[in-house]
């Protein structure tokens, strides 16, 4: 890509095919530069948490919400709620207790997670502009609270390319009981080329990846199978002559190549009766209530040791009742306590795995959920929305472990000490695996844009 190739249009053509007309140009200044700093991470796996996971019943321990308990809410100010008027203080209904060298505390809700919060960077002041789950889930996995713009993962196979020819750059995981708020536009490319959106893989269904392979009743042959396809690529070559610059066709004619490679790729990877009677277990395979996310999380790890760049594991599916998500407006213990059960063995073992196979310093887990719930009862046993201050936490890939950054008020109600958003939290993910976030761009309708819009600002103090 360098600016010594001669304009025309086979260096044009090339720009095209490679980065998907003018952002490829835009892409092709990113990569010529000499970065500013080492990559320290290769890859990342995101688990969101879909629904608002409450931060004041798993990470941010505030006594104060049991010295209050059940007197009325006042943090000295009008609360905004999003479906009620404040309740009374309600405490966790887990206890609490510190864990790891760092002293770090955990609620019993995820006591297995606290067996590593040694490798953990939690920031406790991440805010929302939205207490509505659409928009702020979209905040967290495009940047935007408007939908059609590229996902994390998106932007991330876009600038890094793929390590693996047989597998997607980025592969997502739903939860078996249904898609999240926004559905398959939490993982889209956007205005990216589309060949960067997300491959949905059905961990545990008869038909993981949908239309992979070809229905079992079937009248073609392998004849005609051939001469179809070799019409199809004359007709496609006949397209691209036609359309200089339009990328749909050879980001449609790159899925069905990946199809092909991934009828050959895809049994193997997603074969967890290969791993260990030890590994099957320690992932919560052996019981019902965390198979599911087991399988998921184990699947993610076979998948990022096997080169895939961005994991995308989902925790919580739509607005359904019974409740289907973290979403726990009427009964928090019920809800956050079946949730909270199915994924905590599960995530701590990927952590563990991944850090036992040498896998943990270049791959970024980062544990994501659209805004937190409020200290205050919402009726008599759930709680509300919270965009004002909730906790996400990063491990791995350059991370330094055992440390908190910012912090909310004695509440558990807003962030007061360094606040942050997800535009930091993606600048500091970008700056670890090599790339600049500022000068990530995609022009499109004229502007310039970047997955941290005109935000973000790496945290620096909880990199290593």
């Amino acid at each position: 890509m360098s600016s010594s190739l001669p304009t025309s249009p086979s260096r044009r053509d090339f720009l095209f095919r490679s980065g998907g007309g003018l952002g490829g140009v835009a892409l092709a200044s990113l990569l010529s530069g000499s970065p500013a700093f080492d990559a320290r991470a290769k890859r990342v796996v995101q688990i969101f948490l879909s629904g608002a996971a409450s931060q004041c019943d798993t990470f941010d321990y505030k006594p104060l919400l049991i010295k209050k308990a059940g007197e009325k809410f006042d943090p000295g100010e009008k609360v905004e709620l999003f479906q009620s008027n404040p309740g009374v203080v309600m405490p966790s209904p887990w206890t609490w207790k510190p864990h790891g060298q760092c002293g770090k505390w955990v609620s019993s809700l995820l006591r297995e997670m606290g067996s590593c919060v040694d490798d953990m960077a939690f920031v406790h002041s991440l805010i929302s502009k939205s207490n509505i789950h659409g928009p702020a889930t979209f905040l967290q996995t495009t940047g935007f609270i408007l939908p059609g713009f590229p996902s994390a993962g998106a932007w991330i196979s876009y600038a890094l390319g793929t390590m693996n020819k047989n597998l997607p750059d980025f592969v997502v995981l739903p939860d078996p009981r249904g898609v999240p708020p926004n559905g398959p536009a939490n993982w889209g490319a956007g205005f990216l080329p589309a060949s960067h959106q997300g491959t949905s893989i059905r961990v545990g269904t008869l038909e993981p990846i949908q239309d992979l392979e070809a229905p079992k009743q079937s009248f073609i042959t392998k004849e005609s199978d051939r001469d179809g396809l070799a019409l199809l690529k004359a007709l496609n070559e006949q397209h691209r002559v036609e359309r200089t610059g339009d990328s749909r066709l050879d980001a449609r004619i790159a899925s069905y190549e990946m199809a092909a490679r991934l009828q050959l790729s895809a049994p193997e990877v997603l074969a967890l009766d290969g791993e260990t009677d030890a590994t099957r277990k320690l992932y919560g395979l052996d019981d019902a209530n965390t198979a599911d996310m087991g399988r998921r999380c184990l699947t993610a790890r076979r998948l990022l040791e096997r080169g895939v760049r961005f994991v995308q594991i989902w925790s919580g599916a739509d607005n359904g009742f019974p409740r289907r998500n973290w979403d726990s407006h009427e009964n928090l213990a019920k809800d956050h306590g079946a949730l909270g059960h199915s994924i905590d063995r599960p995530i701590a073992a990927l952590l563990k795995d991944l850090k036992s196979r040498g896998l943990l310093q270049d791959t970024i887990v980062h544990w994501a959920t659209e805004f937190g719930r409020m200290p205050c009862s919402q009726g008599s046993k759930g709680r509300d929305h919270n965009p004002f201050g909730f906790t996400t936490w990063l491990a791995g890939g350059g991370i330094r472990g055992g440390v908190s950054y910012g912090a909310t008020d004695d509440w558990s109600y807003k962030a007061v000490d360094k606040p942050a958003h997800g535009y930091d939290i993606h600048a500091t993910m970008l700056h670890l695996l090599g790339v600049d976030h500022t000068r990530l761009s995609f022009r499109h309708n004229g502007i310039d844009r970047r997955l941290t819009d005109v935000h973000g600002h790496v945290l620096r103090e909880i990199l290593a």
